[in-house]
Protein backbone atom coordinates (compact mmCIF):
# COMPACT_ATOMS: atom_id res chain seq x y z
CA UNK A 1 0.00 0.00 0.00
CA UNK A 2 1.43 3.44 -1.32
CA UNK A 3 1.44 5.66 2.17
CA UNK A 4 2.51 8.70 3.88
CA UNK A 5 1.43 10.43 7.02
CA UNK A 6 0.04 14.01 6.89
CA UNK A 7 -2.25 16.31 8.57
CA UNK A 8 -5.49 17.42 6.67
CA UNK A 9 -7.08 20.78 6.99
CA UNK A 10 -10.40 20.79 8.43
CA UNK A 11 -13.37 21.54 6.35
CA UNK A 12 -13.61 25.55 6.86
CA UNK A 13 -9.59 25.99 6.27
CA UNK A 14 -10.53 24.40 2.67
CA UNK A 15 -13.12 26.71 1.97
CA UNK A 16 -11.50 29.56 2.88
CA UNK A 17 -8.65 28.33 0.47
CA UNK A 18 -10.81 27.22 -2.11
CA UNK A 19 -12.40 30.77 -2.15
CA UNK A 20 -9.26 32.61 -2.12
CA UNK A 21 -7.83 30.22 -5.40
CA UNK A 22 -11.15 31.34 -7.48
CA UNK A 23 -9.40 34.02 -9.48
CA UNK A 24 -6.27 31.82 -9.97
CA UNK A 25 -8.72 29.74 -12.23
CA UNK A 26 -9.21 33.20 -13.98
CA UNK A 27 -5.28 33.57 -15.14
CA UNK A 28 -3.79 32.52 -18.55
CA UNK A 29 -2.84 29.24 -18.78
CA UNK A 30 -5.06 28.03 -15.95
CA UNK A 31 -7.49 25.25 -17.49
CA UNK A 32 -3.76 23.62 -18.85
CA UNK A 33 -2.88 23.31 -15.11
CA UNK A 34 -3.91 20.12 -13.12
CA UNK A 35 -5.29 21.54 -10.08
CA UNK A 36 -5.86 19.03 -7.02
CA UNK A 37 -8.90 18.59 -5.44
CA UNK A 38 -10.15 20.19 -2.33
CA UNK A 39 -11.12 16.87 -0.87
CA UNK A 40 -7.32 15.62 -0.93
CA UNK A 41 -5.49 18.79 0.27
CA UNK A 42 -2.50 17.99 2.96
CA UNK A 43 0.37 18.78 4.35
CA UNK A 44 3.24 16.16 4.17
CA UNK A 45 4.52 14.93 6.87
CA UNK A 46 6.48 11.99 5.69
CA UNK A 47 5.90 10.20 2.43
CA UNK A 48 6.42 6.35 2.96
CA UNK A 49 5.97 5.10 -0.52
CA UNK A 50 5.27 1.26 -1.00
CA UNK A 51 4.83 -0.52 2.47
CA UNK A 52 4.13 -4.29 3.10
CA UNK A 53 1.54 -5.04 4.89
CA UNK A 54 3.54 -7.04 7.66
CA UNK A 55 5.30 -3.83 8.72
CA UNK A 56 1.92 -2.25 9.17
CA UNK A 57 1.65 -3.28 12.76
CA UNK A 58 4.91 -1.94 13.63
CA UNK A 59 4.39 1.18 11.97
CA UNK A 60 0.37 2.38 13.22
CA UNK A 61 2.10 1.48 17.02
CA UNK A 62 5.18 3.96 16.59
CA UNK A 63 2.90 6.52 15.01
CA UNK A 64 0.77 6.30 17.61
CA UNK A 65 3.82 6.66 19.91
CA UNK A 66 5.06 9.48 17.84
CA UNK A 67 1.54 11.89 18.12
CA UNK A 68 0.90 11.29 21.64
CA UNK A 69 4.61 12.95 22.09
CA UNK A 70 3.41 16.10 20.07
CA UNK A 71 0.99 18.59 21.56
CA UNK A 72 -1.64 20.33 18.92
CA UNK A 73 -0.64 23.37 17.15
CA UNK A 74 -2.35 25.99 15.51
CA UNK A 75 -1.36 26.51 11.63
CA UNK A 76 -2.98 28.18 8.38
CA UNK A 77 -2.63 28.69 4.64
CA UNK A 78 0.01 30.88 3.76
CA UNK A 79 1.81 32.48 0.90
CA UNK A 80 2.46 30.66 -2.14
CA UNK A 81 5.26 29.36 -4.34
CA UNK A 82 6.12 26.93 -6.70
CA UNK A 83 8.88 24.28 -7.78
CA UNK A 84 10.44 25.21 -10.81
CA UNK A 85 7.55 25.05 -13.41
CA UNK A 86 6.26 21.59 -12.04
CA UNK A 87 3.72 22.42 -9.12
CA UNK A 88 2.14 25.30 -7.40
CA UNK A 89 1.80 25.54 -3.43
CA UNK A 90 0.50 27.74 -0.53
CA UNK A 91 2.37 27.73 2.63
CA UNK A 92 1.86 27.65 6.26
CA UNK A 93 2.09 29.88 8.94
CA UNK A 94 1.56 29.17 12.65
CA UNK A 95 3.58 27.01 15.02
CA UNK A 96 5.84 26.05 12.23
CA UNK A 97 8.80 24.95 14.91
CA UNK A 98 6.24 22.62 16.57
CA UNK A 99 5.46 21.27 12.93
CA UNK A 100 8.90 20.88 12.13
CA UNK A 101 9.61 18.76 14.97
CA UNK A 102 6.23 16.54 14.57
CA UNK A 103 7.44 15.75 11.01
CA UNK A 104 10.86 14.76 12.49
CA UNK A 105 9.41 12.71 14.93
CA UNK A 106 7.45 10.93 12.51
CA UNK A 107 9.77 10.28 9.99
CA UNK A 108 12.16 8.51 12.96
CA UNK A 109 9.16 6.87 13.88
CA UNK A 110 8.37 5.26 10.10
CA UNK A 111 12.41 4.37 9.77
CA UNK A 112 12.63 2.47 12.96
CA UNK A 113 9.11 0.91 12.12
CA UNK A 114 10.91 -0.36 9.08
CA UNK A 115 9.14 1.97 6.26
CA UNK A 116 11.52 5.26 6.19
CA UNK A 117 10.04 7.80 4.30
CA UNK A 118 11.60 9.89 1.41
CA UNK A 119 14.20 11.91 2.95
CA UNK A 120 16.39 13.40 -0.27
CA UNK A 121 15.10 17.13 0.88
CA UNK A 122 14.32 18.67 3.93
CA UNK A 123 10.92 19.21 5.51
CA UNK A 124 9.10 22.01 4.11
CA UNK A 125 5.47 22.33 4.89
CA UNK A 126 3.44 23.13 1.69
CA UNK A 127 0.06 21.86 0.48
CA UNK A 128 -0.01 21.00 -3.24
CA UNK A 129 -2.25 23.04 -5.39
CA UNK A 130 -1.66 22.46 -9.28
CA UNK A 131 0.67 20.38 -10.96
CA UNK A 132 1.52 20.67 -15.12
CA UNK A 133 1.34 18.62 -17.44
CA UNK A 134 4.61 17.56 -19.75
CA UNK A 135 2.97 18.08 -22.53
CA UNK A 136 1.21 21.74 -21.52
CA UNK A 137 3.59 23.88 -20.01
CA UNK A 138 2.40 26.62 -18.41
CA UNK A 139 4.62 29.95 -16.32
CA UNK A 140 3.80 29.30 -12.83
CA UNK A 141 5.12 32.80 -11.78
CA UNK A 142 1.88 34.86 -12.11
CA UNK A 143 0.20 31.97 -10.20
CA UNK A 144 2.69 32.18 -6.82
CA UNK A 145 2.58 35.99 -7.47
CA UNK A 146 -1.16 36.03 -7.05
CA UNK A 147 -0.88 33.73 -3.60
CA UNK A 148 1.53 36.48 -1.61
CA UNK A 149 -1.09 37.87 -0.22
CA UNK A 150 -3.18 34.92 0.72
CA UNK A 151 -3.79 34.02 4.90
CA UNK A 152 -5.87 31.59 5.34
CA UNK A 153 -8.27 30.62 8.21
CA UNK A 154 -6.36 29.34 11.42
CA UNK A 155 -7.29 25.57 12.54
CA UNK A 156 -6.33 23.66 15.51
CA UNK A 157 -4.21 20.87 13.80
CA UNK A 158 -4.38 17.91 16.67
CA UNK A 159 -4.39 14.72 14.26
CA UNK A 160 -1.67 12.71 12.64
CA UNK A 161 -3.12 10.77 9.53
CA UNK A 162 -1.62 7.76 7.91
CA UNK A 163 -2.85 8.23 4.33
CA UNK A 164 -2.76 5.73 1.14
CA UNK A 165 -2.88 7.05 -2.20
CA UNK A 166 -4.34 4.91 -4.87
CA UNK A 167 -2.77 5.85 -8.32
CA UNK A 168 -4.97 6.32 -11.44
CA UNK A 169 -5.13 3.59 -13.84
CA UNK A 170 -8.25 4.36 -16.22
CA UNK A 171 -5.76 7.04 -18.28
CA UNK A 172 -8.67 9.88 -18.20
CA UNK A 173 -6.26 12.94 -18.76
CA UNK A 174 -6.50 14.62 -15.68
CA UNK A 175 -7.87 11.72 -13.29
CA UNK A 176 -5.76 12.44 -10.14
CA UNK A 177 -4.74 10.12 -7.11
CA UNK A 178 -7.49 8.66 -4.67
CA UNK A 179 -6.66 9.78 -0.75
CA UNK A 180 -8.14 7.62 2.16
CA UNK A 181 -7.11 7.94 5.81
CA UNK A 182 -6.44 4.69 6.98
CA UNK A 183 -5.40 5.32 10.16
CA UNK A 184 -5.54 8.10 12.64
CA UNK A 185 -3.91 9.23 16.47
CA UNK A 186 -4.58 12.47 17.90
CA UNK A 187 -2.01 14.47 19.45
CA UNK A 188 -1.63 14.18 22.51
CA UNK A 189 1.12 16.23 24.42
CA UNK A 190 0.16 18.96 27.02
CA UNK A 191 -3.25 19.85 26.44
CA UNK A 192 -3.98 16.87 24.17
CA UNK A 193 -6.46 14.51 24.22
CA UNK A 194 -4.72 10.77 24.63
CA UNK A 195 -2.94 8.38 22.03
CA UNK A 196 -5.73 6.07 21.24
CA UNK A 197 -5.63 5.10 17.81
CA UNK A 198 -8.28 4.37 14.73
CA UNK A 199 -8.24 3.54 11.61
CA UNK A 200 -10.34 3.06 8.86
CA UNK A 201 -11.51 7.04 9.08
CA UNK A 202 -11.23 9.51 6.07
CA UNK A 203 -11.54 12.70 5.81
CA UNK A 204 -10.23 16.45 7.81
CA UNK A 205 -9.44 16.81 11.52
CA UNK A 206 -9.08 19.81 13.63
CA UNK A 207 -10.98 22.69 14.01
CA UNK A 208 -11.36 26.00 12.23
CA UNK A 209 -11.36 29.10 13.89
CA UNK A 210 -10.09 32.65 14.50
CA UNK A 211 -6.41 33.40 15.33
CA UNK A 212 -5.59 32.53 18.83
CA UNK A 213 -4.97 36.33 21.00
CA UNK A 214 -1.79 37.24 21.27
CA UNK A 215 -0.29 34.73 19.04
CA UNK A 216 2.65 35.65 16.85
CA UNK A 217 2.39 33.36 14.05
CA UNK A 218 6.81 33.16 12.73
CA UNK A 219 5.61 33.71 9.08
CA UNK A 220 5.41 31.01 5.86
CA UNK A 221 7.27 28.34 5.13
CA UNK A 222 7.51 26.68 1.70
Amino acid sequence: MRLFAALLPPPAAVQALAADLEPLHLLPGARQLRWTAPAGWHYTLAFLGEVPDDVRPALDERLARAAHRHAPCELRTAGGGRFGDRALWTGAEGDLRALSRLADTVRAAARKAGAPGDEQHGFRPHLTLARTSKGAPVDLRPFAAALTDHRGTWWRADTLSLVSSALPRSGVPGEQPVYTAVGKWPLGGPGGEGAAGSSGASGASGEGGARPPGRQAPGTAG
